[in-house]
């Protein structure tokens, strides 16, 4: 049995949690200013997902799946444009993406990956 290692950590939850060669991140919201548009959340989100995933030893090439959350569904092709740009060639992780209240209303987009190291 291998040890679990959480980073990041509060009462409520971790940022990172590593176990058996996986790498669980904690569902990412942009940290920019409110009114940002859903591609600079995007981008900020996955410039937040690329710094975790160093921290734990992985990267984006390494993803095997995506949960993505969209205030507005309608926002979909624009959240893809700067998606499909960050995911490396002959990475795509399997993934979801689906419309959902969000925890407060200036976040548009929220994401969540695991990864192996």
């Amino acid at each position: 049995m291998s040890a679990i290692a959480r980073f990041h950590t509060n009462r409520r939850m971790s940022q990172i949690v590593i176990g058996n060669g996986l790498v669980f991140l904690a569902g990412q919201v942009a940290q920019g200013a409110p009114g940002a548009s859903v591609a600079e959340q995007t981008r900020d989100i996955l410039a937040r997902i690329d710094a975790l995933l160093a921290e734990a030893g992985s990267d984006r090439s390494k993803i095997l799946q995506a949960t993505i959350w969209l205030a507005d569904i309608s926002t979909f092709d624009e959240m893809n444009a700067v998606w499909d740009a960050w995911v490396p060639e002959g990475h795509a992780p399997a993934r979801a993406c689906v419309e959902a209240r969000l925890a407060r209303p200036e976040y548009r987009v929220e994401i969540a990956v695991v990864a192996t190291r």
